[in-house]
C-alpha cells in the first residue's frame, strides 16, 4: 500500500530528502553535502538520498518530486547524458546573449538577465558540443529524468527564466520562432503526474513498480510551499546561502531591471528575486559555531554604523541587477562579533530593500514573514530583519524545501488549489 511521499531538495550546497504520510507527518529524512556543482556529484547524491530512506518506508512510497536551483542548468544529448559542464544559477557569463534578448522579450521579461536559463541556453547554441544536443534541462528536470527515463519535461516554475508564460500556459511566439525553440523541454503543472520510476530504478532500491514520479518545482519556491503560508500579503524569506525572497501577491510583478518575476501559484502570484548575499557570505569568514556564538553576543536592537553589502564576490541578482556590483564589507571591525553584526544589518537591509521594492511595483502590500533555512534559527538576525521589515517575523511551520517537495508528491497539482 502506496502510503508515504518522497520530495527530494537541491540547494547552494546540499541536498536533502524527507518522507511524509499522507497527513504530512514526517517519517524520514536524509541528507549529503554537496562539495561540487556538477552532474555526477549530483547523480550520486540522488541516489544516496534514497538508499537512505529506511527500506520499509521506500517500498510504501507512492510518488517523488524534486525540486532544484533556479536556472540551473544542462545540456544533454539523446540519452539524457550532459554534454558539458552544468551552468549554475548565479553564472552570469551569457550577457551579450541576454543583451540580445531586449530585441525579442517584452520590457521586463525574468528571461531578460545574464543568469537566464534561455540566456543561457542561447550561450550554449555557441559552444561545439551544441550540435549533439538534444535536451536541455533544469537541475531538478535532469534528476527527475534519471528515475522515470522521460527527458525533456519541466515544468513551469523552472521554465519562468527559460521564456515560458505562466499566464496563458505557453511558450510565446517570440521564442518558438528561435532555432533553439527544438530543444525547449514540455511544460507541466508542478505536481504533474510525469510517470512511474523505470523498472531498473525500482530494483535498485526496492521500490513499488508503480511508484510515480512528478512534476517538481525550484528550491524557493518549493520552500514556500513547505511555510504553510497561503494569503496574500505573506511572504516567506529563505535564509540559505543565498536571500530569496517570495511575496504572495494579487498582482504578477516582472521587471528583469531589478531582477524580479512572478512564479504563478494557483490563482495567485509570487513575486520576488534572489539577492546573491546570505549564508555562504557568513561562512567566508565564520563557521556555523561560530555564527551561533557570536550572535548571542549581539545587541540586535542596536545600529552598527556599518554599510555593508555583503557579496561572495563581484555580482547581484536583486534587489539590485547589477552582474558586476562589487561586495562591500569593509572596513572590518576588530570585534568579530560586531563585524557579524554589520553583515547581518546589511543583508536586512537588502531584504527590507527587495519587500519595499515588490510593494513600490504594485504587489499586495506586505502583512508578515515567515522565515526557511538555516538563518531562521538565529534569533538575533530575526530581531534585525524584524526591526528594518517593520511586520512580524516568525519561523515557518516547515522550513525545508524538501518538505515543500513531499508535499507536492503526496497531493499533485492539487497543492496548487490553496492559493487563492
Amino acid at each position: 500500500m502506496a502510503d508515504s511521499y518522497l520530495g527530494i531538495d537541491f540547494g547552494t550546497s546540499g541536498a536533502r530528502a524527507i518522507a511524509i504520510d499522507s497527513d504530512g507527518a514526517i517519517l524520514a529524512e536524509a541528507q549529503i553535502a554537496l562539495t561540487e556543482q556538477s552532474a555526477p556529484s549530483w547523480r550520486t547524491a540522488l541516489f544516496g538520498l534514497i538508499g537512505q530512506i529506511p527500506p520499509d518506508i521506500r517500498q510504501r512510497l507512492g510518488a517523488i518530486a524534486i525540486n532544484g536551483t533556479s536556472a540551473s542548468v544542462l545540456l544533454c544529448d539523446a540519452d539524457n547524458q550532459p554534454l558539458c559542464p552544468p551552468l549554475l544559477y548565479h553564472d552570469s557569463r551569457a550577457r551579450v546573449e541576454a543583451k540580445s534578448l531586449e530585441q525579442l522579450a517584452p520590457p521586463g521579461h525574468p528571461a531578460l538577465s545574464a543568469s537566464s536559463s534561455l540566456a543561457k541556453l542561447l550561450w550554449l547554441q555557441k559552444q561545439p558540443e551544441f550540435s549533439r544536443a538534444r535536451f536541455f534541462l533544469h537541475q531538478a528536470d535532469w534528476l527527475a529524468a534519471l528515475l522515470h527515463g522521460k527527458p525533456g519535461i519541466s515544468d513551469y516554475h523552472n521554465c519562468l527564466k527559460l521564456g515560458y508564460d505562466p499566464a496563458p500556459m505557453a511558450y510565446p511566439d517570440w521564442l518558438l520562432n528561435l532555432p533553439i525553440a527544438p530543444l525547449l523541454p514540455q511544460v507541466q503543472v508542478p505536481g504533474t503526474k510525469i510517470g512511474e520510476i523505470t523498472p531498473e530504478i525500482a530494483d535498485r532500491f526496492a521500490l513499488p513498480p508503480d511508484c510515480i514520479v512528478r512534476a517538481g518545482t525550484t528550491d524557493s519556491i518549493a520552500a514556500f510551499l513547505a511555510s504553510g503560508a497561503c494569503r496574500p500579503g505573506q511572504a516567506v524569506t529563505s535564509l540559505g546561502s543565498t536571500l530569496v525572497l517570495k511575496l504572495l501577491s494579487r498582482k504578477r510583478v516582472d521587471e528583469a531591471q531589478f531582477g524580479i518575476y512572478s512564479h504563478r501559484l494557483g490563482d495567485l502570484w509570487l513575486a520576488g528575486g534572489a539577492s546573491n548575499s546570505g549564508g555562504a557570505v557568513l561562512r567566508q569568514f565564520f563557521t556555523d559555531r561560530q555564527i551561533k556564538s557570536l550572535s548571542e553576543r549581539i545587541d540586535p536592537k542596536t545600529g552598527t554604523g556599518l554599510d555593508f553589502y555583503p557579496l561572495t564576490g563581484p555580482g547581484e541578482r536583486f534587489p539590485l541587477n547589477d552582474p558586476d556590483l562589487a561586495p562591500r564589507m569593509t572596513p572590518r571591525p576588530k570585534d568579530d562579533a560586531e563585524f557579524l553584526h554589520g553583515l547581518l544589518d546589511g543583508m536586512a537591509r537588502i531584504e527590507a530593500h527587495g519587500y519595499r521594492l515588490l510593494q513600490e511595483l504594485g504587489a499586495t502590500p506586505l502583512e508578515s514573514v515567515l522565515t526557511a533555512g538555516g538563518g531562521a534559527n538565529n534569533p538575533a538576525w530575526t530581531t534585525i530583519r524584524s526591526k528594518c521589515l517593520g511586520v512580524p517575523v516568525k519561523t515557518a511551520r516547515h522550513a525545508e524545501a524538501a518538505y515543500g517537495s513531499a508535499l507536492l508528491a503526496a497531493k499533485g497539482e492539487s497543492l496548487l488549489c490553496y492559493f487563492k
